[in-house]
């Protein structure tokens, strides 16, 4: 596994980061793992390097911390050889303060993601949207006190529009306050509308990128076809028929990641994943696995070499999409 810093920070991650929203409860999407089935994949990725696991308090509403912290206290003997990201935003209940980037919710959120997690502390503290409803200021500043208590070590954030990450960095900036070291923006070969703003802006800051579904749901993973479209997960994720059109420009550009693959003999998904990692800026995409070749896939990829070429031509289909990702 090779490692790098998170953007400008000193903190060392493996260059894939393990989603963790695959393990929680079934209940609450049937294509989640329980801990007892995620605990091998997990390990697996443990002893072949990855040391960054990333999950979100609104997965499997909160199953998924509590199966991250289980995991993870079991796998390491120390907390520093590890870095857990997890997020803060979406409804964590039906009661009016139970969500958004309140002050108010900030703090109450961080502190039933550490009893969940089992830690002291949280590495990578992301806001999971853009909340329209609090000022910007109460949000940094809420963060803030949060790294200067010692539960936070940093602060990142997630899908939104290039001039609000700028604006947030700006208000920090300004202030004296801590300001965002990542975005984990949507991005793939599928979606790369975050190359207009949001990913020169990151690189020219030194912000670093780990992109959530680098697949593209597993669109890029060369399962589907023009005929028989919808793999297991496609049919139960609706979310991803909102994202990712099965449209001519998709297939046509599956097909040449398909090519590339069969000359490179490699599977399609890790040169997916490998165009991915030759993107500038980019630090660490979050994969998911559900099976053990999932991960394996993944892996395989950190070492595939491109040429400009072959980037090329995987590229040149692309066709400017609708924004999707930031609600």
């Amino acid at each position: 596994m090779h490692y790098t810093r998170l953007g400008k920070t000193g903190l060392q991650v493996s260059r894939l980061c393990l989603g963790m929203m695959s393990y929680g409860d079934p209940n609450w999407r049937d294509w989640i793992l329980s801990e007892e089935q995620g605990f091998p994949i997990v390990k697996a990725a443990a002893e072949a390097g990855i040391n960054f696991f990333d999950t979100a308090d609104m997965y499997s509403v909160g199953a998924s911390e509590v199966v991250t912290g289980n995991i993870l206290r079991q796998l390491f003997t120390r907390r520093d050889e590890y870095v857990v990201a997890s997020k803060v935003y979406n409804p964590m209940g039906d009661k009016p303060n139970q969500r958004g980037l309140s002050r108010k919710h900030i703090m109450d959120a961080l502190d039933a993601s550490l009893q969940r997690l089992k830690t002291d502390y949280i590495d990578l503290y992301q806001t999971h949207r853009w909340d329209y409803e609090t000022p910007i200021e109460e949000t940094m500043e809420a963060l803030h006190d949060a790294v200067k208590a010692g539960k936070v070590r940093y602060i990142g954030a997630s899908s939104m529009y290039a001039w609000q990450f700028a604006q947030a960095q700006h208000v920090a900036d300004q202030q004296g306050w801590t300001k965002f070291v990542s975005m984990q923006n949507h991005y793939n070969l599928l979606y790369r509308e975050e190359e207009r703003e949001m990913n020169p802006y990151c690189v020219a800051t030194g912000v670093g990128l780990i992109p959530w579904s680098p697949l593209a749901r597993g669109f890029l993973a060369g399962n589907r076809t023009r005929e028989s479209k919808e793999t297991t997960r496609a049919k139960s994720d609706q979310y991803a028929h909102s994202l990712y059109p099965e449209d001519d420009i998709n297939f046509t550009i599956v097909d040449r990641v398909k090519e590339i693959a069969e000359r490179l003999g490699k599977k399609p998904a890790q040169v997916a994943l490998a165009w991915m990692l030759h993107k500038h800026g980019i630090t660490a995409p979050i994969i998911g696995a559900t099976k053990l070749h999932h991960l394996e896939d993944a892996l395989v990829s950190v070492d595939i070499a491109l040429t400009p070429d072959d980037i090329a031509y995987m590229e040149a289909p692309y066709q400017p999409r609708p924004i999707a990702g930031h609600e």
